[in-house]
């Protein structure tokens, strides 16, 4: 099945009603259990045909009503409140608000939840999303409404251009949609999408590639940001820092580092979910102390350890939007969410407890035994995290420590965008 640019695949007819009409057969063959055959013109994109087999192992009814129970006012405002796409809103609305508008199209912004955390756009294309429930709380993934671009976009980790009767609903086949993942500069993780929708005749080919540009400069707003705040405490940390004795670092309240003394600087602390001032332990450093700073955390480092680390480790991959690890011990607990490699890092190790070597685990994640540079530098940024959790020789959890790992209710939805042999034998059951 291939994957063909989307202008070829869909506006190479002139007359776009009749291309909808091929869409709606090839629609209909996969529905059916005949799907036309590879080298066929109009053979589903890779991408489309790969959802369309999760949308189809769920059970989700292509002709069902699909009823939105969407978020109350009030979780959908805490919701826009914590996201760090609010801070990009001007980014996106310059990029593709008058666009999408003099266009007849609406533009979305959703959480990594798929929840439509912003709507704006043309006034009767939102009253066409109404009769769908496309509004502002609605959840668009492709388990609440099959193949969609937002939806999809998540699991693909991709831009991806949904037209037509390439949705999987067929009460979406008259629209089209163009969706970008949004991720944090900072560590890759998954924040939302932004997404161009409307009336399929009013698309043209050159709409992915304007969301897909708008999405990177927002992107870029966010990096800028951090870099600006990072300064901020840099300058303001200084002063204290150069007058401590001993080893201490000044953290934003992620953790991220402006400024060190007494330690070679690293570029991230694991804090808390919720830090609070007082003792705690902090994978890599052990037993510290944390003092509040304008912006962020003074951690001193060091003073009397505790009479053992962490001993329980939860690795939870059974969401379809993201996978933490959370380490447990007497000083408390802490979780960290993780990228999709790092995931399937964990994932491989918590199936593997006797250990797996660089070189298994390059098959594992590669399929090539010989990317033992590439599995080091992986397990070297985890260990930055995890600390003594993680032991080498072979890498393996550390001996004493109880692992959990929590996986999806179907083995078919393990880490969906991944593509490492050993995560999809996992999947095959």
């Amino acid at each position: 099945m291939s994957d063909r640019p989307i202008d070829s695949a869909i506006w190479s007819a002139r007359d776009t009603r009749a291309t909808a009409r091929r869409l709606a057969t090839v629609h209909e063959a996969a529905l059916t259990g005949e799907p036309p055959p590879h080298t066929a013109p109009d053979a589903p994109r890779a991408v489309i045909g790969e959802s369309w087999r999760r949308v189809l192992t769920s059970g989700l009814d292509p002709d069902g009503e699909h009823t939105q129970h969407p978020l109350s006012i009030a979780e959908l405002e805490h919701r826009r409140q914590r996201s760090q796409l609010a801070a990009v809103l001007p980014v996106l609305n310059e990029g593709l608000l008058a666009t999408a508008d003099a266009a007849q199209q609406i533009m979305v912004v959703t959480d990594a939840e798929g929840r439509v955390l912003w709507r704006e756009g043309s006034a009767p294309v939102r009253r066409m999303a109404d009769r769908l429930g496309f509004d502002k709380g609605a959840d668009w993934t492709e388990g609440a409404v099959g193949t969609n671009a937002i939806g999809t976009a998540l699991v693909a980790r991709r831009p991806v251009l949904v037209h037509s009767a390439e949705h999987f609903v067929r009460s979406h086949h008259q629209w089209t949609c163009a969706a970008a993942p949004l991720h944090d500069p900072r560590d890759g993780r998954l924040l939302g999408t932004v997404d161009i929708s409307g009336p399929a005749p009013t698309f043209h080919p050159t709409t992915l590639a304007l969301v897909s540009a708008v999405a990177r400069l927002a992107e870029g707003e966010l990096r800028g940001r951090h870099h600006r705040s990072l300064e901020r405490l840099r300058s303001s940390a200084a002063p204290m820092l150069a007058r401590l004795g001993g080893r201490a670092l000044a953290v934003d309240p992620n953790g991220w580092v402006a400024g060190v003394t007494g330690l070679t600087p690293p570029d991230r602390v694991a804090l808390p979910k919720a830090p609070e001032a007082g003792p705690l332990w902090l994978p890599r450093y052990g037993r510290c102390a944390l003092e509040p700073l304008p912006g962020g955390w003074l951690v001193r480092v060091g003073g009397p350890e505790r009479e053992a680390g962490p001993n329980r480790v939860l690795l939870d991959v059974s969401g379809r939007d993201g996978s933490t690890v959370t380490v447990s011990g007497p000083a408390g607990s802490w979780s960290h969410e993780l990228t999709p490699r790092h995931a399937e890092l964990l994932f491989v190790l918590a199936a593997h407890p006797q250990g797996r070597s660089a070189a298994e685990l390059a098959e594992d994640l590669f399929g090539d035994g010989s990317r033992t540079v590439t599995v080091r530098a992986e397990l070297s940024r985890l260990r930055r995290h995890l600390g003594s959790v993680l032991a080498h020789r072979p890498y393996r959890f550390a001996d004493g420590v109880e692992v959990e790992l929590r996986l999806p209710p179907v083995s078919g939805h393990l880490l969906p965008q991944s593509l490492a042999p050993a995560v999809a034998a996992a999947r095959q059951g």
